[in-house]
């Protein structure tokens, strides 16, 4: 529909709840006029999705503990986006096979935009219509975050025993942290100190205007925008970024690319035999050095900086020896601030699951205690 307003996916605006009686191309919150119903969901099992680009991770979730705040994984899986001609069809896959009882609320985690009742996203696998896809489950209502949002709750900073230092620290400080998401796309979200609330900020940094710092990075940035204008960070620090980053150098060399999947990139750099792989990774990984630590300014993280993915993950010993470190702290008076600031890589796995999951648990929890905030779909004033 046009002129339709587009709203961030944040807890505050995109957290849509769709009931049968939503009319087309409006933003409505189910929890109007069903305030005990909503509260007293997080008792039963739901659905938490967290939808990337390439892969979709869906859990089957309660609530584990009185506090209604902890989640118990009832059942799992990780399902390739490709092999479904849509989210509804997915979905319905994992509740065929996995779910033995009634399912009524579903909680998504996915990037991008609400235009109605619609999710936009460059990286999305399928459009995503909210309102077609609560009746092709059957469920009451669904709720919707940013995906690097939901990441953010998910991440533990206090037991991830799996995350790997990369630079900085070998500590948790309290203070905001920083997550930083590269795959299909690149996201970012803040998670804010428990004494201020706790809450995540989602963003849409990965949409920020590329910065290259090199001057082999002018060159790439004159190879893909040869009459100038805007290109995004997202575009080179991300796993299809990766990708475009080594078929520009070989453009620039004259040579023919010879590599088909960013995995293949990283794979030939790691074993040194493509040129243009090894100078495409240093390339990502000192821009990406520069984002984080731009990034880390912005917010004050001194709470630390997560990289998460498995993309990254399994690309940590190429990240260890690039140029990212000395991009992250960038120079003069900041130095001393991001010097302090510990670097982590952690694996996605089901954080984002997780995190979606918790989110919409204490959301029921500030509903039943009668929480006073505005929520998304609600008009304030």
């Amino acid at each position: 529909m046009l002129g339709m307003p587009l709203c961030k996916l944040t807890s505050m605006t995109m957290n849509l709840n769709l009931t049968a009686g939503s009319s087309a191309g409006s933003t409505v919150n189910g929890n109007i006029g069903h305030r005990g119903q909503a509260a007293g969901a997080s008792a039963l099992p739901f659905l938490a999705a967290d939808v990337g680009g390439t892969f979709a991770r869906v859990a089957l979730v309660r609530a584990a503990h009185d506090d209604g705040r902890e989640v118990e994984v009832l059942a799992y899986r990780k399902l390739a986006c490709a092999a479904f001609p849509g989210l509804a069809e997915l979905l319905r896959s994992f509740i065929d096979d996995e779910v033995r009882t009634t399912v009524r609320h579903c909680v998504l985690a996915c990037a991008g935009y609400l235009k109605g009742d619609e999710v936009l996203s460059d990286n999305s696998a399928w459009p995503i219509h909210l309102g077609r896809l609560r009746q092709a489950l059957g469920v009451d209502d669904i709720a919707v975050l940013n995906d690097l949002e939901a990441l953010g709750y998910g991440i533990d900073d206090r037991s991830d025993s799996g995350a790997r230092l990369l630079c900085g620290p070998d500590s948790r400080a309290d203070g905001s942290i920083l997550v930083i998401g590269p795959g299909t796309g690149l996201g970012a979200a803040v998670r804010l100190p428990a004494a201020v609330g706790g809450g995540v900020l989602a963003t849409e940094a990965g949409q920020m205007d590329y910065a290259p710092h090199a001057i082999r990075e002018r060159e790439v940035l004159g190879q893909l925008a040869p009459q100038g204008g805007y290109l995004a960070y997202e575009c080179i620090v991300s796993g299809p970024g990766l990708l475009t980053l080594y078929a520009a150098l070989c453009a620039l060399r004259g040579a023919t690319p010879q590599l088909p999947t960013p995995e293949a990139v990283t794979a030939a750099a790691a074993a040194c035999s493509d040129a243009q792989a090894v100078e495409a990774v240093e390339i990502f990984c000192a821009s990406l050095g520069s984002f984080a630590g731009s990034l880390a300014m912005i917010f004050m993280t001194t709470g630390g900086v997560y990289l998460a993915g498995g993309f990254l993950h399994s690309m940590f010993d190429l990240l260890e020896r690039s140029a990212f470190e000395e991009r992250f702290l960038h120079g003069r008076s900041v130095r001393a601030l991001l010097s302090r600031v510990p670097v982590w890589v952690t694996e996605h796995g089901r954080k984002g699951v997780l995190g979606a999951a918790k989110w919409h648990l204490g959301r029921g929890v500030a509903l039943a205690n009668g929480a006073g905030r505005v929520l998304a779909g609600e008009t304030a004033g």
